[in-house]
């Protein structure tokens, strides 16, 4: 009994010692494949089918050329007739390419427009290329447009939009017609990029790494993370294993800043040396009672005169005393010192930046 009591006891003390533990993220969200990327794909293109709301071809002439050029080549010839139909519109369609997309695949795509053109919806986008940054042509795009916006409008020109009708997008609406080329299975090794660059991450990244495979990561400095496949185990393979790996992230000590919307966003690691930190706010209001003086009844060379009457106060907040933040304060503490202060976000901007200059803030501060 007194055995059990004992082992009790002991197993108590270390709970009450033990600290919390750190919370540990997984390495595919801290970091990504050096190569495994998407890629911008880019469109010219005309939509058709609008209800008198698409581009005035008057007002903008590479919507007619691009019609009389689209209807060349189906066997029709307009060119020098009086066209000026508001049925379709000019836009520009962009797409994001994932990384592996194969032949076949369906990709969103986003439109907008490029003149004067009222509104998208219900229109339909033609056959338009789209290009990478290479001038290849990788997919492409055709469909009916969503805007997802509504508009209408009165006879006596009043009117009623909201959202973007000049904008949309079509769900599933260009074909990959070509790969990028990126031959992961045929790569020997392979580098990780971490997201937010620091050299103890790198080091635990490639620590839990070598840990589960010995000798297969190793940091190069504190963003890259090189990695080779162990054995006959594939590429793909290794990194579906390696990318669920649990790390600490380290990152240091810095307060951010927004000085226009008053925004203060601080980092688990800022430390604040020994200080005293008060603050007191002035108040200086002045009134104006301006009143009218008006001469006595029946005297002569008297005029009445407006006379200014200002009243000055000048009024400071008392009973703020001077506060002490212990040396080597937690974040948790240095908020909670603050707070006590009674400040606003703005106020608060003034105090870190004065404590900072002081010496007393062990952290970079980052003013957006």
């Amino acid at each position: 009994m007194q055995k059990l009591l004992a082992s009790l006891l002991t197993a108590a003390a270390l709970a009450g010692f033990a600290g919390p533990a750190a919370a540990q993220s997984r390495i595919k969200d801290i970091a990504a494949v050096e190569g495994v990327r998407s890629n911008q794909l880019v469109g010219y293109g005309l939509v058709v089918g609008l209800n008198g709301t698409g581009d005035s071809l008057r007002n903008c002439p590479f919507t007619r050329q691009s019609l009389e050029g689209m209807t060349e080549r189906l066997g029709v010839n307009i060119r020098g007739t009086n066209a000026n139909s508001k049925n379709m519109a000019a836009i520009m369609v962009t797409a994001e390419l994932p990384p592996f997309a194969t032949p076949g695949s369906r990709i969103d795509v986003s439109v907008s427009s490029m003149c004067d053109a009222k509104s998208l919806l219900g229109g339909t986008l033609l056959v338009t290329s789209l290009q990478g940054a290479d001038g290849q042509v990788y997919a492409v795009a055709q469909g009916s447009i969503q805007t997802g916006a509504v508009s209408a409008s009165g006879a006596s020109g009043s009117s009623v939009t909201r959202g973007v009708p000049t904008a949309g997008r079509i769900a599933s609406g260009a074909t990959v017609e070509r790969e990028t080329g990126f031959q992961l299975a045929n790569m020997n090794e392979v580098r990780l990029t971490l997201r937010n660059p620091d050299f103890t991450t790198a080091q635990r990244v490639a620590a839990a790494i070598n840990q589960v495979y010995p000798g297969t990561a190793l940091a190069e400095n504190g963003t890259v993370v090189a990695l080779r496949a162990p054995g006959q185990m594939g590429m793909a393979g290794f990194i579906s294993q390696v990318e669920n790996l649990p790390v600490s992230v380290d990152a240091p000590a810095r307060v951010i800043i927004d000085e226009v919307n008053g925004v203060i966003v601080m980092g688990e690691a800022v430390r604040v040396s020994t200080v005293a930190i008060a603050q007191g706010n002035l108040t200086v209001s002045v009134q104006e009672s301006p009143y009218v003086s008006q001469p006595e009844p029946f005297s002569r060379g008297g005029e009445t005169v407006v006379v200014p009457d200002s009243q000055v106060q000048v009024e400071e907040e008392r009973g703020v005393q001077m506060r002490m933040v212990g040396g080597g304060a937690s974040l948790s503490s240095l908020v909670n010192g603050l707070n006590a202060l009674g400040v606003s976000p703005r106020d608060m901007i003034s105090i870190l930046q004065a404590i900072k200059a002081a010496g007393a803030l062990q952290a970079d501060i980052e003013v957006m």
